[in-house]
């Protein structure tokens, strides 16, 4: 992986050189993620390094619609003015599969007054990583991202199928960790790793997950930005290169009804910044309070941080007990039943998983959240709760069931509005609201069969 720090914008235009690039992707993400932006010719990026593009661009539900009224129209402007977008120089990729020499670059979103857009999803993050960077704390994470391959559809009203691989066949039984599942379809991994090589991905191991056509990618660990902006790079491929093989990729949290979910588990530390120290050990390698500390933030604060975690009424499908996604915040060692498993690892790799995390999150809002959620355990010395260290689907349910009891969790617990911005909050619980509105509208099959003539 190419080390891209302090990236100049003279640098920039030296790597655009070398590649003869002609085109620019200028891209930001939206708060479902989604790649927003206008492409430009190589001459006028480097020309204006930079675009504008009105503030609520990046405020969109995952419908394309927008808040009719409301306190979103307190921290955006009805006048629908502009965000002026400066390229991060440190995130130039090429797009691999352009026919044109053709490169993407994250952009930064500011007001006329030269501030981050404070509730665009990339400007969360650097807040919650600011806050660990005045303390001289390094956090360090590595997403391990699940998603499904399927048989392409256009009928939405038609159940998903696993697609067919190089047999001919799909997969009708569970292939977990199977290596020969996998080899089915060696065309599309060999293309997917050929070009995360292209645009300097720092991806690791491809594994089989439990569901028929699903698949995992886990992630080198590094800074929380940087991360981020690799999911988001690798999201965008996945799906290109899935369409070029005559299927789809999909990132729902529960795409088909009796496989299981898609979950992006996030491992998380934190590197004191002086001494090169792991903070969740001490000297001796015991855990430390901050170690404890943490996973007590975590305990406290997920449960109303669920509407970050779990954005759509999808996502809510997937946290089912026994099903490889938690019900609960209880937390263990070694233990996949829980929310908040500590995996076994020697002092100066102990680290903490957040199980939670659909992978139809937004990585730059997931990772800012759950950080913050660590954040305030370690400020508040949030004591965790006993370590579970038997089965923890056979406890409760204590994580919201719904959007609907998502949202209304996140707009009262003022602690995380505090720590992520009240802007952004705001915004995103109005948006959210305008999605289950929608979603609420639809009449769905399970309705019509049930209750069509039996009430």
């Amino acid at each position: 992986m190419v080390v891209r720090d302090n990236f100049t914008f003279s640098e920039l235009e030296q790597w655009l050189n070398e590649r003869r690039v002609t085109e620019i992707e200028c891209l930001v993400p939206d708060l479902t993620g989604v790649a927003r932006g206008k492409i430009l010719p190589r001459e006028k990026f480097t020309e204006d390094r930079g675009m504008r593009l009105p503030e609520a661009i990046v405020a969109i539900g995952v419908t394309g619609e927008f808040p009719e009224q409301g306190p979103y129209y307190d921290v955006i402007t009805p006048t629908d003015r502009d965000m002026h977008l400066q390229p991060d120089p440190a995130t130039v990729r090429i797009v691999p599969w352009a026919v044109d020499p053709t490169a993407q670059v994250i952009h930064d979103c500011f007001d006329r007054e030269g501030r981050l857009i404070p509730y665009a999803p990339r400007s969360v993050l650097r807040r919650i990583c600011n806050l660990f960077d005045a303390e001289g704390w390094l956090p360090v994470v590595a997403p391990e991202l699940e998603f499904y391959l399927i048989e392409r559809s256009t009928d939405p009203n038609q159940p998903l199928k696993p697609p067919r691989g190089r047999s001919g066949r799909a997969e009708t039984s569970r292939q977990a960790y199977s290596i020969d599942a996998v080899n089915e379809f060696d065309p599309l991994f060999e293309d997917i790793y050929d070009y995360c090589q292209q645009m300097e991905l720092n991806v690791d191991t491809l594994i089989h997950e439990v569901g028929a056509g699903q698949m995992e990618i886990n992630f080198f660990h590094d800074h929380p930005l940087q991360l981020a902006d690799e999911v988001f790079f690798f999201k965008r491929t996945i799906r290109e290169t899935a369409l070029r093989h005559e299927m789809y990729a999909t990132f729902m949290a529960k795409p088909m009804a009796n496989e299981p979910g898609s979950a992006m588990h996030v491992h998380q530390s934190l590197i004191d910044k002086a001494t090169g120290r792991n903070l969740f050990s001490n000297p001796d390698g015991s855990a430390s309070q901050e170690f404890h500390w943490y996973i007590g933030g975590l305990q406290r604060y997920v449960p109303a941080a669920m509407a970050l975690f779990a954005p759509y009424v999808n996502s809510y499908r997937r946290l089912a007990r026994s099903t490889a996604a938690p019900i609960n915040i209880q937390w263990g060692t070694d233990n996949r039943t829980v929310g908040i498993r500590s995996p076994v690892a020697n002092p100066a790799a102990r680290r903490i998983e957040n199980r939670v995390i659909g992978a139809d999150a937004n990585p730059y809002v997931a990772l800012a959240a759950t950080l913050a959620c660590g954040w305030l355990g370690i400020k508040n010395r949030i004591e965790p709760t006993p370590e579970c260290k038997g089965d923890a689907y056979l406890g409760e349910y204590t994580l919201p069931r719904s959007l609907s009891e998502a949202l209304s969790r996140l707009r009262s617990e003022t602690d995380l509005h505090e720590v992520l911005g009240h802007e952004f909050i705001t915004v995103y619980c109005e948006v959210k609201e305008t999605e289950h509105e929608e979603f609420m509208k639809v009449i769905s099959p399970w309705e019509r069969e049930h209750l069509l003539l039996h009430v």
